[in-house]
């Protein structure tokens, strides 16, 4: 593993040799012979400290999440493997990707498909039922370079929807596409599709009537917070950044809900000026806050470091238990957030950090690659 102590000094040599260089420079003119010795000395040049680049730090940087919410501690040692096994491989995924220079759209594009296809995680296979006993899907995608974005919602036969959603990025002049409409856009761009029962899991089917259940026992016929996603943002070697976010939404959901994840500025936000955002949690919450807009908008406005707008958002505009969020700034700065017990979740970078975790601690593990 690398000395993140040497890209530390790395980032600051570049500033302080260009005010060391530019002082030298005027010391030279103000001693040097002079054919005009009349002429009062003029006053030292002002001398600007370059702005720190996304390479000052690390050279690319990789956050991803697959959802947050009450983990018990006490799961069984295999199921809390697998978790951990499973966002290795997707973090292993996108840290050779971006190390090989891949841009960052397509990179958090492949790290959710991959864990779009983990029966673990809230999305794709793995996504929640509804109230009426169907799988419904959301996914968004964002290019902080140029603000390009796709969103869908309410898909029942994309195998995929991250795909769909960078397909509608790239091949229709609209942002947002539900339902139906959606899906017949899918078959036009040749998307995969499946029968709405390969997203049937028996698990999530038993989520589901132990949700039906709950609910029943409630005096409004709801049921207690879900806060399942999974998501992936990114900063590239050429310094872009991205995020992508996709659901299965809330377990027992009705009448079309639809939640953050695909809504701009709420679940999934990403502008190369500030940060690339992915959410998760309670959707509604962070649609009302329109939380990840909010992050990279105190780093705009406020001048806060990414770390300090993520905290003041989640620890101060969400209520406790709301969820999380994982960020990458344009200088390669990781901040992974959350207010709930858990959140599944993993960080790499340049400088060699490769860690996963659930709960407070993070499991890092060597870098091979």
């Amino acid at each position: 593993m690398l000395d993140r102590s040497a890209s530390l000094v790395r980032s600051f040599a570049p500033p302080a040799v260009a005010v060391l260089c530019a002082s030298m420079a005027w010391l030279a003119l103000a001693c040097a012979p002079s054919s005009r010795d009349s002429t009062p000395a003029e006053s030292p040049p002002e001398v600007s400290i370059p702005a720190a680049t996304h390479d000052s730090a690390v050279e690319w940087a990789l956050a991803i999440h697959g959802g947050a919410g009450v983990m018990a501690r006490d799961m069984p040692e295999v199921e809390k493997e697998a978790y951990l096994a499973a966002l290795e491989s997707a973090l292993a995924l996108g840290r050779e990707r971006l190390a090989a220079g891949e841009p960052a759209l397509d990179v958090v594009e492949a790290v959710v498909r991959q864990l779009e296809d983990e029966p673990l995680f809230n999305a794709g296979k793995g996504a929640v039922f509804t109230a009426a006993g169907r799988n419904e899907l959301d996914a968004a995608i964002m290019d902080g370079l140029s603000g390009d974005a796709g969103a869908v919602a309410g898909i029942t036969s994309v195998k995929n929807p991250i795909r769909l959603a960078r397909a509608v990025l790239e091949h229709s002049r609209h942002v947002f596409l539900v339902g139906e409409g959606a899906e017949v856009f899918a078959a036009e761009v040749g998307l995969e599709t499946v029968e709405p029962s390969w997203f049937h899991t028996d698990r999530r089917w038993q989520q589901l009537e132990a949700a039906r259940e709950r609910a029943a026992q409630r005096a409004d016929g709801s049921d207690a917070k879900d806060t399942s996603t999974v998501g992936a943002v990114a900063l590239d070697r050429d310094g872009n950044l991205a995020a992508a976010t996709s659901t299965g939404g809330l377990t027992n959901k009705r009448f079309g809900r639809v939640g953050d994840v695909p809504i701009l500025g709420a679940g999934t936000w990403a502008d190369n000026a500030t940060a690339a955002i992915s959410c998760t949690g309670y959707g509604e919450q962070f649609i009302r806050h329109a939380v990840a807009h909010d992050v990279a908008a105190r780093m705009a406005y406020g001048g806060a470091a990414l770390q300090t707008a993520a905290d003041e958002v989640i620890h101060g505009v969400l209520d406790e238990g709301d969820g999380g969020l994982i960020a990458v700034s344009h200088r390669g700065e990781i901040a992974l957030v959350f207010n709930s017990p858990g959140m599944y979740r993993g960080a790499a970078d340049s400088s060699g950090r490769f860690e996963v975790a659930i709960w407070e601690a993070t499991v890092e593990t060597p870098d091979d690659g």
